[in-house]
C-alpha cells in the first residue's frame, strides 16, 4: 500500500467515526425533542408522582440533553443501548435478531440488481446512437420512476396471486429452529445441510429482494452507459483498437473496469436507499427484519427501540459507504502509483 492510498484510506476511516458520532447526537437529540414520554409506556396506570420521579432519575431523564448524552453513549459503546419499552428486552438483543435477516435480504437484492445492472448499462452503451436507443431510454425511465414498493406490490400479484410460484409472505414457510449461528439463513442451512429448507428461505427472498432490485439497477445501469461512453473516448482504448482487438475484447478487458469506478461510488452512496428501502418492503412482504422492527417500535411509542434501530440504520449506511470508499481507493491506479 503506497503512502498516498493509506493516507486517503486511512482519512476515510476517520471521517466515518467523526460522522458516526454526529448521527448518534443528531438521532439522540431529535428523538428527544419529540413531544412523547417513554415513562407513560414503562409505567402501570396506577403509578405514583414519587414512582415516576424515581424512574426519570434512575433512566437519568431528569439530567440535560448533553448528559444523557454522554451517559447514553457511554452504554453504547459497551454494546447496551438500553431496553425497549413496548418488548421489555434488551434492544441489542431485537436488532441482533432481526439485523442478519435485513442484511441477507440487502446483500441478495444488490446482487441481484448487479446482475441486471451491468449487462443492462453495457447494452445502452451498444445502443448509443444507433436504431433503439430511444425504445431503450424510454424503458429505463419507466423502470426508474417506479419505486420498490411498488415493485413489491405488482411482484405480489404477478408471482404471488395470478401465478402463485414463489412465496411471499415471511422468511420461510415454517419453523427453521434456532441453532442457526449467524442469523444469515442461506449461509447457515447451507452449512448445516439442510437443502430443502435452504431453497425454501431462498424462494422466500426472490420476491423481496427482486423488488429492491428493480427499483435500484436502472440508476446503476444508467451510469455505467455514461462511464462506458466518456471512457471510450480515452487514448489506451484507441490504441487497443489500433492493436487490432475485437470491439468485445476492448468493452470487456479494458473499457469495463474503468467505467466500473464511478458506479462503484454510486452503489455505495444508493445502497442506503436500498437498505433504507428494506422498511416497507419488509412490511409488505411480512418479512421479519430490522425495518419491520422499526415499524413496530413507531406504532408502540418504544423510544429507546426507535433510537437503537434509527443508529444501526445509519451506522450501516456509513460502514457501506466507507467500504465503498477504500475499495474505490484501492481500484483506483491513481493512487495506486
Amino acid at each position: 500500500m503506497t503512502r498516498r492510498l493509506a493516507r486517503t484510506v486511512f482519512g476515510r476511516a476517520f471521517q466515518a467515526v467523526a460522522t458516526a458520532f454526529a448521527l448518534s447526537f443528531i438521532v439522540f437529540v431529535v428523538l428527544r425533542l419529540l413531544p412523547a414520554d417513554p415513562l407513560g409506556m414503562m409505567l402501570p396506570p396506577s403509578a405514583t408522582r414519587e414512582e415516576a420521579e424515581a424512574l426519570r432519575v434512575a433512566l437519568g431523564l431528569d439530567q440535560g440533553i448533553g448528559a444523557q448524552y454522554l451517559v447514553w453513549l457511554g452504554r453504547a459503546l459497551q454494546g447496551d443501548l438500553g431496553t425497549s419499552i413496548y418488548f421489555r428486552q434488551p434492544v441489542a438483543t431485537l436488532v441482533g435478531n432481526t439485523l442478519p435477516a435485513t442484511l441477507e435480504l440487502s446483500l441478495v437484492s444488490l446482487v441481484m440488481a448487479l446482475f441486471i445492472a451491468i449487462p443492462g448499462g453495457i447494452l445502452l452503451y451498444l445502443l448509443n446512437r444507433r436504431r433503439g436507443e430511444f425504445l431503450a431510454d424510454f424503458v429505463l425511465v419507466v423502470l426508474l420512476s417506479i419505486p420498490s414498493f411498488l415493485w413489491g406490490i405488482i411482484l405480489i400479484i404477478v408471482f404471488g396471486v395470478l401465478m402463485p410460484v414463489l412465496p411471499f409472505m415471511g422468511r420461510t414457510s415454517g419453523v427453521i429452529g434456532a441453532d442457526l449461528p449467524t442469523g444469515f439463513l442461506l449461509v447457515d442451512l447451507l452449512w448445516k445441510g439442510r437443502w430443502g429448507d435452504w431453497r425454501d428461505a431462498l424462494a422466500h427472498l426472490v420476491l423481496p429482494a427482486l423488488a429492491l432490485a428493480l427499483a435500484f439497477s436502472p440508476l446503476v445501469a444508467r451510469v455505467l452507459r455514461a462511464s462506458l461512453i466518456e471512457t471510450a473516448t480515452e487514448q489506451y482504448v484507441s490504441v487497443a483498437r489500433l492493436r487490432g482487438l475485437s470491439e468485445s475484447r476492448v468493452l470487456l478487458r479494458h473499457m469495463l473496469g474503468n467505467a466500473a469506478l464511478p458506479t462503484l461510488t454510486l452503489i455505495g452512496v444508493q445502497f442506503g436507499f436500498l437498505f433504507g428501502g428494506t422498511l416497507l418492503i419488509e412490511v409488505i412482504f411480512s418479512f421479519p427484519g430490522i425495518g419491520n422492527l422499526m415499524v413496530q417500535a413507531i406504532k408502540n411509542h418504544d423510544l429507546m427501540l426507535i433510537q437503537g434501530v434509527a443508529l444501526v440504520f445509519c451506522l450501516m449506511v456509513l460502514a457501506v459507504n466507507f467500504a465503498v470508499d477504500a475499495l474505490y481507493a484501492v481500484l483506483n491506479p491513481r493512487l495506486r502509483a
